[in-house]
């Protein structure tokens, strides 16, 4: 395959600047910890201008509804526009929606976006959008839960899945447990409910309460949790001693649950505390971690590697930019490691595990992950609303494209296999264990 060169960091960066230090942390994934499975986000801010066509007749509703096509306009990756006319859309849109009222011009937006057959693309209410840029900050007041589609756990029709439950959060000593299905909040039905008002009602002012309705396998019950200030410490490890393995004898666990803008620190300092513990083999776990900053996935590929392409992303011409690992932030490229995947690894997760399995620096154990291949912008539009934009895709080192897809795993693991760090290490230690996997060829590449 050819691979053109071009820099479109420069280009999200110019759509998606948020004015404040130019880090890399202005990528972003929607909030509530992970909640929405496979969206790597840019945040934007500041809103662009627009020029707009010259009527005296247009209101500040019509305003608004083009600072939004606009902005799908100037960054959507599929510039046919699913097939149809975008300029012709605009122009019968402001003649023949109704847009006297801001839910008027809200619903017109949704149907704007609609016709692109994205579910990415989607617009965000003023609170939605406050939600997402919350996610990702390292705490959040509410019961400490990480929300996905039920489809990304286990196959079921209807609700919202429980993703992971903070550790010491509310959910947690409810417990609530990773796989759970949220039936109804505040007794009203998830059955429909958009991801995006999920999370909103979870979320709340500190000390007040919400009632869920969870199935946890064939039962239900009601719980009713208070919110509090959770902090998201997006790692836990330990390390297993597996007696009589040899070199495999320690093994550091590292289960990462989302990539916040502390997760790249929380890695690089679980591997140095396992070090200092003479581990010297890892394991990562990254099911159920359902994305989050994209450069966080980046940094935390750069520590496992010395070299090597990470990820390609592609812009609306197909055009490619390259990130890749040049040895400056490595401090684990030498000893074994194992990554662990499911249907709930997605996004900037896909990215890492695509990159560790690509080249060959991993053995990836598990099943397919989710398959999100593309990449979302958020602007910020006038009123305080936004827009997700899906403004391009990536492709895996190998040159693969995930998209409904995903990372393919180099071998499964047992049906039985825990998600907890105490499961993992007692199903490496009990030989006789129908989950139990051999320490020894654990780490065996062939």
């Amino acid at each position: 395959m050819i691979v053109m060169h071009c820099n479109i960091s420069r280009f999200y960066q110019a759509i998606s600047a948020l004015h404040q230090d130019g880090r890399s942390k202005h990528f972003m994934s929607v909030g509530f910890g992970h909640m929405v499975l496979g969206m790597v986000l840019v945040m934007s801010i500041s809103a662009a201008s627009y020029t707009t066509p010259s009527s005296s007749a247009l209101t500040e509703e019509n305003l608004l509804f083009l600072e939004a096509w606009r902005a799908v306009d100037r960054a959507y990756y599929d510039k046919s526009f699913n097939g149809q006319s975008w300029f012709r859309y605009r122009e019968n849109a402001l003649r023949n929606e109704p847009m006297n009222t801001r839910e008027e011009t809200y619903a017109a937006i949704k149907k704007m976006l609609s016709t692109l057959d994205d579910p990415f693309t989607r617009f965000l209410e003023p609170e939605k959008l406050k939600s997402l840029k919350s996610g990702t900050q390292g705490a959040l007041t509410g019961v400490g839960l990480s929300i996905g589609y039920p489809m990304a756990i286990n196959g079921s029709p209807s609700g919202v899945a429980v993703m992971t439950a903070t550790p010491g959060g509310p959910a947690e000593k409810a417990g609530i447990l990773p796989g759970d299905i949220i039936l109804a909040i505040d007794n009203r039905s998830t059955e429909d409910m958009d991801i995006y008002d999920a999370a909103e009602r979870l979320q709340g002012p500190e000390g007040s309460s919400v009632d869920l309705s969870i199935r946890s396998g064939p039962s239900t019950r009601h719980v009713v949790l208070t919110r509090q200030t959770v902090t998201l410490n997006p790692v836990r490890s330990r390390m297993c001693e597996i007696p009589g393995a040899k070199d495999s004898s320690k093994i550091g666990y590292i289960k990462l649950t989302t990539f916040n803008q502390n997760a790249a620190e929380s890695v690089r300092e679980a591997i140095k505390t396992l070090r200092d513990n003479n581990v010297k083999s890892f394991v990562l776990d990254l099911r159920n971690n359902s994305g989050g900053l994209f450069p966080e996935g980046i940094q935390i590929a750069k520590i496992w590697m010395d070299k090597g392409v990470i990820v390609y992303i592609c812009d609306s011409q197909g055009v490619r930019d390259i990130y890749e690992a040049d040895g400056a932030d490595t401090i684990a490229a030498s000893e074994p490691l194992v990554v662990l995947v499911n249907k709930g690894t997605a996004s900037a997760s896909e990215i890492l595990a695509g990159a560790l399995k690509d080249n060959k620096r991993a053995v990836v154990y598990g099943e397919p992950t989710y398959g999100k291949g593309k990449i979302q912008s958020v602007f910020g539009l006038s009123d305080g609303s936004g827009l997700a934009v899906t403004v391009a895709r990536y492709e895996t080192p190998a040159h693969t494209d995930i998209d409904k897809v995903g990372v393919i795993p180099d071998r499964p693991l047992p049906a039985s296999f825990p998600t907890d760090e105490d499961g993992f290490c007692s199903c490496l230690r009990d030989s006789t264990a129908p989950c139990n996997l051999n320490a020894v060829q654990l780490f065996a590449k062939s």
